[in-house]
């Protein structure tokens, strides 16, 4: 897995991306985005399937018939 590295006082233009074995001397914050990365795919996880339940297979959630019935 790669990662993008923002650099502290330099534009976006020097971001680059680097290997985990590449950021050894920063690892508590790998670790912290890893932890905060699972808990959002958890969530969305989570999400999706209450998206299914509310509605038959074959039929779009409301939000999607609103705007299919007004474009």
């Amino acid at each position: 897995m790669k990662y993008l590295v923002q650099w502290k006082g330099f534009t976006v233009e020097h971001n680059s991306w680097k290997g985990k074995e590449d950021l050894e001397n920063v690892k508590e914050l790998v670790v912290e985005f890893e932890g905060r990365i699972k808990v959002e795919v958890r969530r969305q996880e989570k999400l999706d399937q209450v998206e299914k339940r509310d509605y038959r297979e074959g039929e779009l959630p409301k939000r999607y018939m609103a705007r299919m019935l007004y474009e």
